[in-house]
Order: structure tokens, then sequence, then C-alpha cells
């Protein structure tokens, strides 16, 4: 996967995706810039959930994850990545938010070409889409100058759809004991880790399954650990919400906080002394957040 095609001449990117079949439209959802709040609606005739703690307001309902996609327009490639990550940034000053997708992973490619089909100087290919803005990351084994790029969504793929599915219901672990036992019985979990920044009035819910969770039942402990997602940093107001928006991977193990390792330029030390620069996930933060576990049904 390269950076995304602006015709139908075959280069490297993505292989198109068939697309998704056809579904009830009570589970199933298209839009160019969907809002998941629609996704509410789409469990109210499920059966009822699992006893739980009522999610606050402020809570998104949460996607079905493994299902749920972003796919090209162009006629020429209709990609279709699936999505790992869903950041909702919200300016409480305008009552306004922008939604990003990160998507999952590929590598770089010769599309449809008739052989060879891996890029020679490969790399890793991830999008994140947003409304607006795309930004695609390109990690190769050296430092890349060009490992992040905005790109106007018009011009990757001739646009895009989001696809979002709504579990069949969701209910949020209100303890550790909950977390802890869910985990053992093997069900879909599925994390909020809400961030905000009064001062600015803004704030963002970082969505993701929960791929990794390290469980420690005799002293009630757990610990999520997993990635990417998209980190949206809130220190500042950026003139496009796109710049704000960084790949890591989160960590957790309480209510309150969160720890963020980003990818980003990172030194490789030999015998003290700097002998190359790559991208790594190596710069970390910790962060006052609300952190919401939930249940999925699927």
């Amino acid at each position: 996967m390269t950076s995304a095609q602006v015709g139908p001449t075959p280069a490297e990117g993505r292989g198109g995706g068939a697309p998704p079949p056809s579904l009830d439209r009570r589970r199933f959802l298209r839009a160019g810039a969907i809002s998941p709040f629609f996704l509410a609606a789409c469990s109210r005739e499920k059966p009822a959930p699992k006893s739980g703690a009522q999610a606050p307001p402020e809570a998104l309902p949460p996607i079905e994850y493994g299902r749920s996609f972003v796919q090209g327009k162009a006629k020429w490639n209709r990609v279709r990545f699936e999505v790992e990550s869903r950041t909702r940034i919200f300016d409480d000053r305008t009552g306004g938010h922008e939604d990003f997708y990160q998507c999952a992973s590929c590598k770089g490619e010769q599309t449809f070409a008739p052989h060879d089909l891996f890029s020679r100087d490969n790399f890793n290919f991830l999008v994140v889409f947003g409304d607006q803005n795309n930004i695609q990351f390109r990690r190769t084994a050296h430092l890349n100058p060009e490992y992040r790029q905005v790109i106007k969504t018009k011009k990757m793929w001739e646009g895009h759809v989001v696809s979002l599915r709504a579990p069949r219901s969701s209910r949020l672990l209100p303890t550790t004991e909950a977390i802890r036992q869910t985990t053992h019985e093997g069900s879909c979990l599925v994390a909020q880790t809400e961030i905000a920044n009064p001062a600015l009035g803004l704030r963002a819910i970082v969505e993701f399954p929960i791929k990794t969770m390290n469980v420690y039942d005799g002293k009630d402990l757990y610990q999520v650990d997993t990635g990417p997602v998209a980190y949206p940093d809130l220190s500042q107001r950026y003139t496009r919400l796109v710049d704000s928006i960084s790949l890591a991977f989160v960590a957790f193990n309480k209510p309150t906080d969160a720890d963020f390792i980003i990818e980003g330029e990172t030194p490789i030390m030999q015998f003290g002394r700097e002998v190359a620069r790559v991208h790594h996930y190596g710069r970390t933060v910790s962060v006052p957040v609300r952190n919401r576990v939930f249940a999925i049904e699927t």
C-alpha cells in the first residue's frame, strides 16, 4: 500500500475490496461522514442486554468492530478497510465535532499488477479517515520524510463511505470485578477513553476494541494494552483538527487515568551514540481521563 491512487492506472495502492453485502437496515448504516449517535436506534428492537451500569449520556453507543468498514468510492479500486478505532473530537465552544476512523494497516503493494505484488522498498501503510481530511501513514525501515501526509478526503479513492454496524447489545461494566469476569467469559470488549481540556473547550472520545487484556484475579486488577488508535493532542487548538492526530497505543488499569505511547521520530542509540533515526512508538504521555469498558454482544 502506498499513497492513494488518483486515477485508474494501476500503481502502488490497496487492492479493491468487494462492497459489503446487503444487510438489515436496522443494523447497518452508510454515510460519507456518519454520526455514530444514530447507532442508538439500531439496537432498540434487540433483546434486552444483561445487567450492567447505564452508560452516561456523554458516552457514544459503541460500534461493532470486525464488521465496520470504510470503503473508497473509486470505480478503479473500491478499496475497503476494517475500522480499528474511532476518535470523535468535540469543540464544546461551537457544539461541533469531527470523527476520525483509524483503519487496519497493510503493506506497500503494486495494486492489480500481474506479478511482484509487494513493493520492493516496502513499508507499513495505515489510513485515518476524517470528515474533511485523511491521514496516510507510511512507515519504512528508514526515516521517511513522507511518513505522515494529510490529504483531502475527496482526493483519496474519490471519497469514501463509512459503514458501521451496531452490536446486538452493549452494557457498561461498572467495576473491576465485572471487567475481570466478563473477560474470562470470552465476551468482546470495547473501551472508550474520554480526554478533555476544559480551558480550551476541547474534548475527545477514543473508542477501540480491547485486543489485549491483563487480569490478576487475586488482587482484583486488570490492565488494557492495545492499539494502534488515533490519539488526539488537546494541549492546543489546531486550525485543522486532523493535525492533532497521531498513532498511539493506550494502556490503563483504572477509570481515571491512561497512558499513551505515540509513534514518532525516534533516535537509535549504540554505545551512547546516535546511529540512525526511525519512526517508532517511543514518546509517552499520561493524561487524566474517563475510561469506560463495554461488553459487546454481536
